[in-house]
């Protein structure tokens, strides 16, 4: 796939790895970090500039995951109907992506970036939803992305003359980024479980309270009545 990519590349320039980069929005069967590796890797031979492309790269991924939000946003639970649509985000995902977006809201959306074969789902939900804003999405995915592209680029460039070591980097990379995804899940499941926890305290006090009142409130009426 790497070399595929890095001819097409040398053939077309930016224009090609920005054009891939879109279609990757649209879940195709293509890795987004591979593409923008071998955007890097074309760079790093010097047929184009590396922070010019890291700017293409930019470009491509978030036009590319816009779209998909903004088509779920304008179409609604119409865009369901759509073949393609359908194939992407099958009644079960669907549901799978509605829990997770309802359980953990917006941040979501920041996580949905290093999550491959589920970002495209979960922008789509997340714009049929009609909860979140489209300045909202792309402040969280133009966050995520600015991590995550430089990174693979610039690993394309600096390992554009030494395959062996690049493609050793890119399943380093890709098992760190796992790794990292899935600690950092963990621990923004503690912190929401606790957060859960002290609000649920805070409620049953609240209740508490309430019924107290209540109680003195009903005490009072019987030494009146008395």
């Amino acid at each position: 796939m790497l070399a595929l990519l890095e001819h097409f590349f040398i053939e077309f320039g930016y224009a090609a790895v920005f054009f891939v980069l879109v279609l990757c929005g649209f879940g195709i069967p293509i890795p987004e970090d591979v593409t923008l590796v071998a955007g890097g890797v074309i760079s790093g031979l010097h047929y184009t500039n590396v922070h010019i492309m890291v700017f293409v790269g930019l470009a491509g991924v978030l036009v590319g995951d816009g779209i998909i939000f903004l088509l779920g946003k304008h179409f609604g639970q119409r865009i369901l109907h759509f073949r393609l649509i359908a194939k992407l985000l099958p009644p079960k995902r669907y549901a799978q992506v509605q829990q997770k977006f309802d359980q953990y809201g917006n941040r979501v959306l920041f996580v949905a970036r290093f999550l491959p074969g589920l970002r495209s789902p979960i922008f789509l939900t997340a714009g049929m939803s009609g909860k979140v804003s489209f300045w909202r999405w792309l402040m969280m995915d133009g966050f995520a992305a600015l991590i995550s592209v430089p990174i693979w680029v610039y690993i394309g460039d600096i390992g554009a003359e030494n395959k062996d070591w690049l493609m050793r980097q890119i399943h380093h990379f890709q098992y760190g980024l796992y790794v990292v995804t899935g600690v950092g899940g963990l621990l923004f499941f503690r912190y929401w479980w606790k957060r859960r926890r002290v609000l649920i305290a805070r409620r049953d006090a609240l209740l508490e309270k309430r019924r107290q009142r209540r109680l003195e409130r009903e005490k009072r009426k019987q030494v009146k009545q008395q």
